[in-house]
């Protein structure tokens, strides 16, 4: 899968193919200054495309943009940063 776009819907980031089709959505609430991404969820007709892993970056180098922290109560962006160091740093402290 290529030139997979993500932006931010409001309460998720959805990621979405060229052609506008939803390939997947990490679902996300507002926490004061932080962002407590919940739930992360792939298309299954498009899974094992590695397209959760580009929505989860785009996500959280837009979160680390806007300035705030992250929650990661979803078990898959827990596990993308801890396998990528360098988005440890994101993560709140209460």
């Amino acid at each position: 899968m290529t030139e997979i776009q993500v932006h931010d819907a409001g309460d998720r980031y959805e990621a979405r193919s060229p052609e506008g089709t939803l390939l997947g959505a990490a679902y996300y609430d507002l926490v004061g200054g932080s962002v407590a991404f919940t739930h992360t969820e792939v298309d299954p007709a498009y899974e094992g495309q590695g397209i959760a892993g580009v929505l989860v970056r785009a996500a959280l180098d837009s979160v680390r943009a806007s300035g705030r922290d992250v929650i990661a109560l979803c078990p898959y962006v827990k596990a993308w940063i801890g396998r990528h160091p360098d988005y440890a740093d994101l993560l709140h402290h209460a």
